[in-house]
């Protein structure tokens, strides 16, 4: 009976073998960057393909160039990420800087959706310049 169990696992293990990692890299595809991470346990093409830039740039949000070139650190991020991976990763561990300094943008780790934060002097706020209705402290550590 062991020996039974033991064949038709070994029959599952070579059914997965026999997709081709463009293939296993499109069902990746429908997954988010957690579950991507979690696939890669399954076998060597399963993390080949968890691994690739087409996986990874799909997370990516489609207009990050756009909004990485407002940051002054944009190029060189580009620039010093060796995978698609490595520059989610690391726009999900470290915002960026954008817009002059007016916000920040980062992406959410477990869904990849985009977060800014934006700058307080950036908002429009009813009777800001007024002292009476709104006072403007200046924090040195939130520089």
């Amino acid at each position: 009976m062991a020996t039974e169990m033991k064949t038709e696992s070994e029959e599952e293990k070579n059914k997965i073998d026999v997709l081709p990692e463009e293939c296993i890299a499109n069902i990746l595809l429908l997954t988010d960057p957690v579950d991507s991470c979690k696939f890669s346990i399954v076998s060597k093409d399963f993390c080949s393909a968890s691994e690739s830039d087409i996986v990874w740039e799909h997370f990516l949000p489609s207009d990050l160039i756009s909004i990485i070139s407002e940051s002054q650190s944009g190029s060189s991020l580009l620039a010093t990420s060796p995978s698609k991976k490595s520059l989610y990763l690391t726009l999900s561990d470290n915002p960026i800087i954008i817009d002059n300094g007016k916000k920040s943008f980062q992406l959410e780790k477990q869904s990849g959706k985009k977060i800014y934060m934006l700058s307080a002097r950036d908002l429009s706020i009813t009777w800001g310049d007024t002292p009476t209705y709104w006072n403007w402290i200046i924090l040195p550590e939130s520089r």
